[in-house]
């Protein structure tokens, strides 16, 4: 069996980060079944543009892969039955909707309970479910704001900047996976559920960790560093090469002695970048010499060079040139899928792993396309119940 093929899960889901946490799981063999609303068109992510067809986009497949669908109104009589029987049969209810409104449409465990005592109900929102900013809709973008992601990031004199990804979505997916891991563990030991109330907000904070914890306990005050520069380890930033860009960070005394080796000028070695405290003392003198030895060969000539002694580096590579390293096909991070649409489409894997990574993997779902093969597996449950 796959590691979470007992494990069903029924997701309210749409967009990005609740999508990507139950993918996490989905890849891993857990039965996500999306529950789309057909009022609505269904999860929005299928009409992100660009590369997208009719109720198809690459964007939508990014999210949603090894799932299936089944179209549902929580507020027609009829689909909410058939709802609730899935809810019968489910370890969790997933969703990522606006905080205030998994309560109005009633999947809350309190809502949930007299069906399936055992079910875990983990909502993941923009600012959680209680009080007023339950109310506020939350996006990567605003909460890379809010959380003071984007007053660190970027150059000095630049603007407040954002991170190319959409990283507190994407890290608020795999909080979301791991609570609801955790949620359902609990719940078979204890025979009880429970509600998982999850945040973008609460992820992005969290993840301010030794930054966050300098400010409250020392009254550290961030800055954007040159370079993407560490701010307290010296060297250990991004430097230009006669081609390009690399990274190079000695994290430990023994990566800046090798990086003196290899870089072979002598003032390197005086006494005055002798430790770390006094790398940051004369940092800016460091810096000038490493810079002036950087420029002088290429990005591959120094990654070459500096692998070879053991020294933490890497090329700053476009993402067609991340996708070509070989260690991506090393590793498996790019496998084929059939679409009825457009045929075989590439995949970037998700990154969980138990045991040898999963090669048996399906196409995002369409629209309502598993509601006959669900109904027939609720009436195959019920017969055999007895219920």
């Amino acid at each position: 069996m796959k590691p979470l093929e007992d494990i069903r899960i029924i997701a309210v889901e749409q967009y990005g980060a609740g999508p990507w946490g139950s993918m996490q799981l989905a890849d891993l063999g857990a039965d996500v079944i999306k529950i789309e609303d057909p009022n609505s068109g269904g999860d929005i992510g299928r009409y992100v543009p660009p590369y997208r067809e009719g109720t198809d986009s690459l964007f939508y497949e990014s999210f949603n892969r090894n799932k299936r669908s089944i179209a549902l109104s929580l507020n027609d009589d009829d689909d909410r039955e058939v709802f609730n029987r899935l809810v019968a049969t489910a370890d969790v209810v997933y969703s990522n909707l606006r905080g205030d409104v998994p309560a109005k449409l009633g999947i809350t465990y309190d809502s949930l309970r007299h069906i399936n005592p055992q079910v875990v109900c983990c909502t993941l929102s923009g600012y959680g479910s209680e009080g007023d900013a339950a109310k506020r809709p939350g996006y990567d973008y605003m909460l890379q704001a809010a959380a003071g992601w984007m007053d660190i990031t970027g150059e000095p004199q630049g603007p407040p900047t954002k991170s190319g990804l959409s990283l507190v979505d994407f890290s608020g997916g795999l909080v979301a996976a791991i609570s609801m891991l955790a949620g359902v563990h609990a719940a078979r030991r204890d025979g009880v559920g429970t509600d998982c109330d999850l945040s973008l907000f609460d992820t992005a904070v969290s993840m301010l960790s030794y930054v966050g914890n300098w400010h409250l306990n020392e009254g550290f005050e961030p800055q954007r560093t040159t370079k993407s520069s560490h701010p307290s380890l010296v060297p250990f930033q991004a430097f230009e090469a006669s081609d390009g860009w690399l990274t190079v960070g000695c994290a430990k005394e023994k990566f800046y002695l090798r990086l003196t080796e290899v870089v072979g000028d002598d003032r390197l070695a005086e006494e005055r970048f002798s430790s770390f405290d006094r790398r940051i003392e004369n940092k800016a003198e460091l810096l000038a010499i490493l810079e002036a030895a950087f420029i002088e060969h290429t990005a591959d000539e120094w990654v070459d060079r500096l692998e070879a002694a053991g020294v933490p580096v890497a090329k700053v590579k476009s993402v067609a040139e991340a996708l070509q390293d070989p260690l991506v096909a090393q590793r498996g991070l790019i496998f084929d899928t059939d679409h009825e649409r457009w045929g075989p489409i590439s995949n970037i894997a998700t990154a969980p792993r138990v045991g040898p990574r999963l090669d048996a993997n399906r196409a995002a779902p369409q629209i309502d396309e598993h509601r006959a093969e669900l109904l027939a597996e609720l009436d195959t449950t019920t017969t055999s119940t007895g219920a």
